[in-house]
């Protein structure tokens, strides 16, 4: 049987290496972990530690926006807002695929996908001069697509869309009837949001498999 000797001269790094693999696994981290890693100075029992909730990212804010817009609009239109995809055109970005997963792809898409979007919204903005989301829209997707590209090795491929492109995709949604111009700002907004949930979806996946990839790479740990 160990001895208590060995039992103390279970170093900090193989301590902090078997917490950071319980936390990846998702396993409970017992009472001694956690006061090791935080740090004892009290000396006193049923000390209460403050947990810090982190702020919600950009991409979150956005999504909560965007998620008004379904309301918003079967309130005005008393109709289903999957009408909508009656008006999808093949110009909206493409999501990724939930097979054959690939990081840098993914994120590439995603970061092209929210350009081709910032330019859609300028149709939006025409026919929905109002619209809340908009703004938000062109507030978040900035610093999003800055935090997308900021993950990825070849972030240089990622390239905003000349005058020309702009011109082209906003002519390919172009209709001189009214209502149908009006209706393809909501669907703008509609596929927008569903772009932006598979968006959260995809980087949960990534930080998910990171997580995964370093629980790997850690040393085992023999029990005492």
């Amino acid at each position: 049987m160990p001895s208590t000797f060995n039992l103390r001269s279970l170093t900090a790094a193989a301590l902090a290496a078997l917490t950071l693999l319980l936390f990846a696994s998702g396993a409970p981290v017992g009472d001694e972990t956690a006061e090791s890693l935080a740090g004892d100075t009290s000396g006193e029992e049923g000390e209460l530690v403050e947990v810090v909730e982190e702020e919600p990212s950009d991409l979150k804010k956005l999504l909560q926006v965007t998620q008004r817009h379904k309301k918003e609009f079967e309130d005005e239109f008393q109709t289903d807002v999957i009408f909508l995809e009656h008006y999808k055109s093949a110009s909206f970005p493409s999501r990724c695929p939930s097979s054959n997963f690939n990081k840098e792809a993914c994120l590439q898409r995603l970061a092209q996908g929210l350009l081709t979007y910032t330019v859609l919204l300028k149709h939006v903005a025409t026919e929905l001069p109002n619209s809340s989301i908009v703004t938000a829209a062109k507030s978040f997707s900035g610093p999003i697509i800055t935090m997308i590209k900021n993950k990825m090795k070849h972030s240089e491929r990622v390239t905003p869309l000349t005058s020309s492109q702009e011109e082209q995709l906003l002519a390919g949604i172009k209709n001189p009837d009214s209502f149908q111009k009006k209706m393809m700002a909501h669907s703008i907004l509609y596929h927008l949001h569903i772009f932006l949930v598979d968006a959260n979806t995809s980087m949960k996946k990534m930080e998910k498999n990171r997580w995964r990839t370093a629980g790997a790479g850690l040393p085992s740990i023999s029990p005492l």
